[in-house]
């Protein structure tokens, strides 16, 4: 079990997937720079880019937090079974991730909190498994935190049109509304006090809706950032944005505003989808910022 404990919160890194996205960084981050790729290969490789392809690599995880006698669960990834048909990497997938849970030693009716930092494809997927025909909740006993805004943004009934296109197709209807129309669902609008030791609070950019969690529990500080860094090429420019921010604008300004305070107060940042050691303390450099240290997980070594 890969678990760290900051003040009176356990984490365990629960994975569902790592491996190549099959984008090269010139797609997955179009801002960025190819002197800082290139500067970085000796360490960005293996971990976070493929060394003989150049394809980015990417972790599909879980980020599960005990905390005052409750099971928290951060994103819950792509989930099995999902029909992704323009998200063809995530589709149908067969993955051990509730095994993966059971070795942590949670059960899906022990989890008490879902929080999902936005709604994209990859950070919803086990709310709901396949029980027959239908999409049924995945933790039943579980309160899920939905920001409201990304709920809205996503919901087809809406008609918005997302940056993403059709890459997010079908995923309100089997990983979203099945459990909102369960009850089971609340839906949050600008910053929601979950505990003592942590918070969330609204970051767009991303997604209208997007959210950071933060953690503070005696002198230790953390922040789960969601999909604000998909790469830590992301904390050398963060100006870099994936191309799947809705807003790219403030999605620069968010992201440069959390890792601010994050440096500043030494917080470990935990994104969503980071392979290696899977989280970073951050500092300021010269206008912009720099990875200080790595935390102590293990870092993933194969594909799944």
């Amino acid at each position: 079990m890969d678990q760290i404990t900051l003040g009176d919160v356990s984490i365990t890194r629960v994975r569902e997937y790592f491996g190549p996205v099959a984008m090269t960084p010139e797609t997955f981050f179009p801002d960025s720079s190819e002197e800082v790729w290139e500067a970085g290969r000796h360490w960005l490789a293996p971990h976070f880019l493929d060394p003989g392809t150049g394809i980015v690599k990417c972790a599909i995880q879980t980020w599960l937090l005990r905390s005052e006698g409750r099971t928290i669960l951060v994103d819950t990834g792509v989930g099995n079974h999902k029909e992704r048909p323009y998200s063809p990497v995530w589709s149908h997938l067969e993955t051990d991730f509730l095994a993966g849970l059971a070795r942590a030693g949670v059960r899906p009716e022990d989890v008490d909190v879902v929080i999902n930092t936005h709604l994209h494809v990859d950070h919803v997927g086990w709310n709901t498994y396949l029980d027959g025909r239908q999409w049924v909740p995945t933790f039943p006993n579980a309160t899920y935190l939905m920001p409201k805004d990304d709920f809205d943004f996503w919901n087809p009934e809406n008609g918005h049109r997302p940056l993403l296109g059709r890459g997010n197709q079908n995923v309100f209807e089997d990983s979203v509304a099945p459990v909102h129309q369960a009850g089971l669902t609340r839906l949050w609008e600008g910053s929601h006090r979950i505990d003592a030791n942590l918070r969330l609070d609204t970051a767009p950019g991303h997604t209208p809706g997007s959210s950071v969690l933060t953690l503070t529990s005696g002198t230790d500080r953390a922040v789960f950032v969601g999909d604000l860094l998909h790469s830590p090429v992301q904390i050398l420019e963060p100006d870099a944005n994936s191309c799947f921010c809705e807003d790219p604008a403030a999605a620069r300004a968010t992201r440069r505003k959390v890792l601010g305070r994050a440096a500043d107060t030494r917080a470990l940042v935990f994104p969503a989808h980071l392979g290696g050691h899977g989280a970073t303390e951050v500092v300021r450099d010269a206008g912009t910022f720099a990875v200080k240290g790595w935390a102590p997980f293990t870092p993933y070594t194969e594909q799944r």
